[in-house]
């Protein structure tokens, strides 16, 4: 995997996707496409960043208590893929008691255009989802 912001040179914009059972065309995929929903099509990841992006800095516990249904482990992992990425900074506040925050970085907060399209869009066309609210 090239490095975030890494120019990689001869590579085209797109990749060729083919029906595995030879029952279709080749469909060109964007692979900056491909990029955004291996990262934020897990489960989880788009959550997290909604609630960052509209409540600011949180606390693990808090972020534990306001996605309904996240384990423990589920979120130290998602947290620290979205901190790999770029998109979060883990910041472990002095104790007693050690408390870790998480923010968003300028890239993170890029984000919230597109979170608040796709919120918009599902609004729209999706139907209601049997998700309970947190907190």
């Amino acid at each position: 995997m090239a490095e975030r912001g890494a120019v990689t040179e001869g590579v085209p914009s797109t990749a060729d996707v083919c029906d595995a059972g030879g029952h279709g065309e080749c469909v060109n995929v964007d692979r900056a496409l491909n990029r955004v929903f291996t990262l934020l099509g897990k489960r989880w990841t788009g959550l997290l960043l909604g609630v960052l992006n509209n409540g600011g800095p949180a606390y693990f516990s808090e972020l534990r208590r306001t996605v309904p249904g996240i384990s423990e482990r589920m979120l130290s992992d998602r947290l620290t893929e979205l901190a790999e990425a770029g998109l979060v900074v883990r910041e472990v506040d002095a104790g007693p008691p050690l408390r870790v925050s998480y923010r968003l970085t300028e890239g993170g907060i890029a984000l919230k255009p597109a979170l608040n399209e796709l919120a918009v869009w599902a609004d729209r066309y999706l139907p209601e989802s049997p998700l309970k609210d947190g907190c």
